[in-house]
């Protein structure tokens, strides 16, 4: 379908047919909630570099009698009966993690990606050992060591960062780091890293170190599965993922690893942490990886960053401050403080508008992190709906105006601008709602 370049304003989005006729019966105030967030979904651009929209596949099997069923333990070593079928739901998931990533295991009941992390430590650390990762305010994840985790509390962590003059991690810091604390583990990734992960220099000094590596790739494993970001298998120890974000997966998490900490991770993760595995969630997982194993996977990876990168451009020219000057992935963190409005208000604004970002620290941000300088993008949610590089100088232009709004407090172009987001996204329906 072609969509004009500015569209005008005035379009009504059709209202979504109602669904989930079950739930309406049983629970009206609930299914109005449901139907009313589909719209949402279906009305606004949604900007945050976590979220996507699933298939419809992925939807109907997150949703089967597979919730049923209790599963304690692994494929042919359960604890309860009945397993026929589960057990082969699992493998089919496992399986197809281990083509798709090219790894020796995959083990895909955590339940989500700090679970996941969780069980790294306890398969390879004690409490109190020395743990390394990315600073949390640098674009890490709290769950690699930073104080206010309890992966900071139970370990000591130690965290490098970028540079103030590029926003790139300085390897030299991260040697000189390892080198000196001697960490048991050193975690690579973070949720907000707008530039590829070199996982080589991060594995040669892991060695020298003698530390267990672990890549922690929950933003990036659907652009390494489609081969839109180097992979970590040949240079980490493990790796950990959430099963949504750019693989367009359910609300899961995968660990996988070289053969010989098979049995490590897979006893933390059960009976180490958890108990029976969302047998539900794992078939889901099993639809995304075999949905990211087709072509066209692969060029919606692409389509990804080559959007990502259209949107920085876009977003420099007009005068934006980007964290390391621009993007190689599917994430932009700007720094709002040159346009004099601080993230939280422009996050909120930019709502408003129907434009959906969450605010964000900065590198050596001055503000706090309940109200910081700024505001984290990306484009896999959009690329899913069919937007090109041909509409990011418009997205750029209504984040603009957006913000602009924002410093002026003026709602009526906030207004014109979410009625020009709602004609566009009609104009490009989202996978797996109801149109």
């Amino acid at each position: 379908m072609t969509t004009p370049a500015h569209p005008t304003h005035g379009t009504t989005v059709p209202t979504p047919t109602p669904t989930h006729p079950a739930l309406a019966a049983a629970d009206p105030e609930l299914a109005a909630l449901v139907g009313a967030e589909e719209r949402l979904q279906a009305e606004t651009l949604r900007l945050i570099p976590s979220e996507n929209y699933v298939s419809a596949a992925v939807l109907e099997a997150s949703g089967t009698v597979l919730q049923n069923k209790y599963s304690e333990g692994y494929p042919g070593r359960r604890y309860y009966e009945g397993q026929q079928n589960i057990d082969q739901v699992e493998t089919l998931a496992v399986e197809r993690a281990k083509a798709l990533f090219g790894v020796d295991h995959a083990n895909v009941q955590p339940y989500s990606g700090s679970p996941a992390n969780l069980a790294v430590y306890l398969a390879f650390a004690q409490p109190g050992d020395t743990v390394m990762g990315m600073a949390l305010p640098m674009g890490g994840h709290l769950t690699h060591g930073w104080g206010v985790s309890a992966t900071g509390t139970w370990f000591r962590g130690v965290q490098y960062g970028v540079r103030h003059e590029d926003g790139l991690i300085d390897f030299d810091q991260v040697r000189e780091l390892a080198l000196e604390e001697r960490p048991k583990v050193i975690f690579c990734g973070g949720t907000a890293l707008p530039r590829t992960i070199d996982f080589a220099a991060f594995g040669e000094i892991a060695r020298e170190a003698g530390a267990v590596l672990v890549a922690d790739v929950a933003h990036i494993a659907g652009l390494i599965a489609g081969g839109a970001h180097p992979s970590p298998v040949p240079h980490v120890d493990v790796i950990s993922t959430t099963t949504h974000k750019t693989l367009r997966g359910p609300r899961g998490a995968m660990l996988m690893s070289r053969e010989e900490h098979a049995k490590a991770l897979d006893k933390a993760v059960f009976p180490g942490l958890q108990g029976g595995p969302h047998n539900q969630t794992t078939a889901a997982i099993a639809v995304a990886l075999r949905e990211a194993a087709q072509p066209s996977f692969r060029s919606y990876a692409h389509a990804v960053v080559a959007n990502a990168k259209a949107l920085a451009e876009a977003l420099l020219a007009r005068g934006f401050d980007l964290v390391s000057g621009g993007t190689d992935n599917h994430l932009i963190l700007m720094d709002l403080t040159p346009k004099e409005v601080p993230g939280k208000i422009a996050a909120k604004a930019l709502d408003r508008a129907g434009i959906v970002v969450n605010y964000n620290t900065v590198p050596y941000d001055t503000r706090k992190p309940f109200d910081p300088s700024g505001v984290r993008i990306g484009t896999p949610s959009l690329t899913s709906r069919g937007l090109d590089v041909t509409h990011m100088p418009l997205v750029a232009e209504w984040i603009d105006r957006g913000v602009a709004a924002a410093g002026k407090g003026d709602e009526d172009a906030l207004a014109a601008v979410r009625a020009e987001v709602a004609e566009l996204m009609a104009a490009y329906p989202a996978p797996g709602l109801p149109v």
